[in-house]
């Protein structure tokens, strides 16, 4: 435990109710488009914010920049880092509705890209890149707030848990996952399958612009155009992160990188909310990794998709006054119980 980290607290959970194994309803897929088509075809203004950037020195690209909006709620003394998922930004539609809870909750807010998820950097991001997350915590701006709460979101939610793993700074007084996987195999192994198609290609054209923009700025391990045909999570895995980042091949990113193993190890009060019916990362790919684990508050939801619920849906945290999905998330980061 790390020096003047309070015990760790625990937590039980009612067992959640089972669905069959990888079938999401349509109510699943319904949940997941309707947030970004109502953003596209409504877009709310976000808060006011600006760029923000630090740098961090790795021993392959050399000098990488991350970059994200920071928006400053007077008089703050609390930072709520938002993550996103893979081949998301700060500009992702869950991201702004974060911004837009932390504004309502009085927070400050530091929507962050990974490593070249801005389409401007000489580097890409993978699973277990917790360089990133200790890299914003050294940063001034960063280091002006009392305390700081970590939200992620999908990818962002498994690089987040993988952090509080590994042991979290002083500051980071709680973190939560939306939609998070916690065994990287598992996870690409379903949406690798036909039923994934339509999820796994936007995820992938994402992640092809993020290398491409990285292409014409470094030389690169796999030529574009191979990189360009790839059309499995396994294959980028293998024939991209892999090789960049001094794994074996796929297989042994997955083995060395997924917190599913390691969740006993998370300290600080942790908040994992899965949708039952998420048709990108399947409930039945998760549980097996949480059952059991006292030290993690675990909320199984019946409605929603991945990453997108109705306004209505409940927690069941115990809140008085309740609000949407994130803002429920916001008020048990503030006093987690």
């Amino acid at each position: 435990m790390l020096p003047g980290r309070r015990p760790r607290p625990r937590w039980r959970s009612d067992p959640p109710p089972r669905h069959p194994r990888g079938v999401p309803s349509l109510h699943g897929h319904y949940w997941t488009f309707r947030p970004f088509l109502a953003a596209t075809l409504a877009p709310a203004p976000p808060p006011p914010s600006r760029h923000w950037r630090t740098y961090l020195d790795d021993p392959v690209a050399g000098r990488v920049r991350l970059t994200g909006r920071l928006q400053e709620a007077p008089g703050a003394d609390a930072l709520l880092v938002v993550v996103h998922g893979l081949g998301g930004s700060h500009g992702s539609t869950y991201a702004l509705d974060a911004a837009r809870a932390a504004a309502r909750a009085g927070l400050s807010c530091l929507r962050l890209n990974l490593r070249g998820a801005d389409r401007k950097g000489v580097d890409f991001y993978h699973a277990g890149l917790t360089a990133d997350l200790r890299a914003v915590l050294a940063d001034r701006d960063v280091r002006a707030y009392e305390r700081v709460h970590l939200l992620g979101y999908s990818l962002g939610g498994h690089l987040v848990l993988r952090y509080a793993a590994e042991g979290v700074d002083p500051r980071v007084a709680s973190v939560a996952t939306v939609c998070a996987p916690v065994d990287l195999e598992a996870g690409a192994r379903e949406i690798d399958q036909p039923k994934g198609a339509v999820y796994r290609r936007h995820v992938l054209r994402g992640l092809k612009e993020i290398y491409g923009q990285v292409a014409r700025r470094r030389p690169v391990a796999a030529p574009l155009e191979e990189v360009r045909a790839i059309d499995t999570i396994r294959d980028w895995d293998d024939r991209v992160v892999a090789p960049r980042f001094g794994f074996a091949d796929a297989e042994d990113y997955w083995a060395k990188t997924s917190v599913g193993p390691r969740l006993d190890a998370v300290e600080v009060p942790a908040l994992v909310v899965t949708a039952e019916q998420d048709p990108m990362v399947f409930a039945h790919t998760v549980r097996p990794h949480l059952e059991g684990r006292a030290n993690l508050r675990q909320v199984f939801l019946e409605r929603g998709g991945h990453v997108g619920f109705p306004p209505g849906v409940d927690l069941g945290l115990g809140l008085a006054h309740r609000g949407g999905l994130e803002d429920q998330v916001l008020a048990w980061l503030r006093a987690p119980g």
